[in-house]
């Protein structure tokens, strides 16, 4: 029987002074952190989604079952217009969350 040898290679890597080599998990929990406290508006939201303003009223924002989840008067996190010259608002980290996971549901 042959045995098997492990070999172990040293390789050095310089890191341009630009740059910063963190932890996996540290940058997943930066960019998760990056939404919080931050509020979109409505052109916000249609640059990010690549979707127009009309699109998401009708295909989101006033279907019944995501407006029971959505709507801050239900405890959600978008505040509808409430009238003339009224904008949405919408917690950033949260309706990013909402678009990931009712994707499919969205879309049919």
């Amino acid at each position: 029987m042959q045995s098997t040898e492990l070999q172990q290679l040293e390789v050095v890597v310089s890191i341009p002074a630009d740059y910063v080599l963190i932890k996996k998990d540290d940058y997943k929990i930066m960019l998760d952190e990056q939404l919080n406290g931050k509020w979109w508006d409505m052109k916000e939201l249609t640059d990010r989604t690549k979707t127009s303003k009309d699109w998401l009223i009708e295909n989101v924002f006033y279907q019944p079952r995501f407006k029971k989840i959505l709507d801050v008067k239900h405890n959600g996190f978008v505040k509808y217009p409430s009238g003339k010259g009224s904008k949405w608002l919408f917690q950033a980290k949260k309706m990013s969350k909402f678009l990931d996971d009712f994707f499919p549901e969205i879309m049919k």
